[in-house]
């Protein structure tokens, strides 16, 4: 029988969903008390599809990249993680009107009960109601702290409901993911232009404001910066986020690392040959040439905007896909894994006119009046429908027969 216990020091929180605990806590300690109760479909003779448990399944790549995470210089969990405990395992010791130590305890049915009620042992003491893949990052394959103590010191800021039952539980999960609105990515891009350290991210929201900004460029006013419509223009066919996640592959492979290696003051290693055919913006990053970026892709567009006059400047025609996220996505696709690398040969860093850029697009089938929903269905599917034709793997012909 496992009698320990852990005290914490802890605020109490009215709200009208009821009184609630907040508390810092070790993460090691949260690993040892906490369990995820993973949502589960479980089916018998009696009782079939009942559900059980309101946590999500875990993603593992979520947990890898939250586990590389904790161990940079900036690591940071703002938000509190969720926990429901048993009102058995908590005793509350108040030390003003607001505030005290909350002890927390596993629990052991006395032997002269009626059987009925189920022990609580100390790893169990704690229910996940969100925050699961964060904890998750603490801990190995059998679900135990994976850290040296020393390499790593991180306090978790906690929300503990003492005595929720599931439906409260599931209650307050829904209002944490759902009734909560989650930030804009395309702000979240934006507000990089503050930060003092270069980072990919920083460098393709430059680029998107030189070229939404230059009125001669052919996206001139064109990005949602903040991912909803700019007062005074009429039409944004690109938001910020489309642009930004479109042009990263084209500098980092690892955008995140490359922030925390520049953020603690260390430089990039220069890729070589290799590691530009993958990523062929990427000494250009390096060497702080954002303006070079942004003018290498003014000239490619302008190509575009060459080949099809009538459907680029048609950004308020509806169905037109030519402006849109779709088709720019496939563009940036196609100057990524073949125009710029087959023009400029060994020579990457070199920026190509909008004359050298528009050989890619002569022998396209594609005329400004084919540019509808009906030949380019939306989402995914008519972006990659689009990319082949750009590849020419498919022919006009072949589209308009499926």
């Amino acid at each position: 029988m496992d009698n320990k216990i852990l005290e914490l020091p802890v605020l109490k929180v009215k709200q009208p969903i009821g009184d609630f605990f907040i508390a810092s806590i070790k993460a090691r300690e949260l690993v040892d008390i906490s369990y995820a109760d993973v949502r589960q479909l479980v089916k018998d003779q009696r009782d079939l599809g009942k559900y059980l448990g309101i946590q999500r399944i875990v993603s593992k790549k979520r947990i890898l990249d939250i586990k590389k995470y904790i161990q940079s210089s900036d690591a940071t969990f703002p938000t509190a993680v969720i926990l429901a405990v048993d009102e058995k395992c908590a005793e509350y010791k108040k030390i003003n009107e607001n505030s005290g130590v909350l002890v927390l305890k596993p629990y052991y049915p006395e032997n002269d009960g009626d059987g009925n009620e189920s022990e609580i042992p100390f790893s169990r003491i704690a229910k996940v109601i969100d925050g699961q893949h964060r904890i998750a990052a603490f801990m190995d394959e059998n679900n135990n702290w994976c850290f040296d103590s020393e390499n790593i010191e991180f306090d978790i800021n906690i929300s503990i409901f003492i005595g929720a039952d599931v439906s409260e539980q599931a209650n307050i999960f829904a209002t944490v993911n759902l009734a909560q609105t989650k930030v804009n990515k395309s702000l979240v891009y934006d507000l990089t232009e503050l930060a003092k350290t270069p980072s990919p991210y920083k460098t393709c929201h430059n680029v998107a404001v030189v070229l939404d900004k230059e009125k001669t460029s052919p996206l001139y006013q064109r990005i949602k910066r903040l991912g909803t419509a700019t007062e005074g223009r009429a039409r944004e066919p690109l938001t910020q986020q489309s642009f930004v996640e479109a042009l990263v592959p084209f500098i980092s492979l690892d955008p995140d690392q490359d922030r925390r290696v520049m953020l603690e003051g260390e430089k990039l290693q220069r890729a070589n040959l290799c590691e530009l055919q993958k990523s062929p913006f990427r000494n250009l990053f390096i060497d702080g040439k954002d303006l070079d970026i942004a003018e290498i892709l003014f000239n490619y567009f302008c190509a575009i905007r060459g080949k099809w006059p009538s459907s680029w400047d048609a950004i308020e025609k509806t169905g037109n896909l030519l402006p849109r996220s779709n088709a720019f996505k496939a563009f940036m696709k196609y100057l990524k894994d073949y125009v710029y690398l087959d023009l400029v040969k060994k020579e990457i860093g070199y920026i190509p006119s909008s004359a050298e850029f528009s050989k890619y697009f002569i022998n396209i089938e594609l005329k400004d009046e084919d540019f509808t929903t009906r030949n380019f269905a939306p989402g995914s599917g008519g972006q990659s429908t689009f990319y082949k034709m750009l590849r020419q793997e498919i022919s006009l012909q072949d589209m308009l027969e499926k």
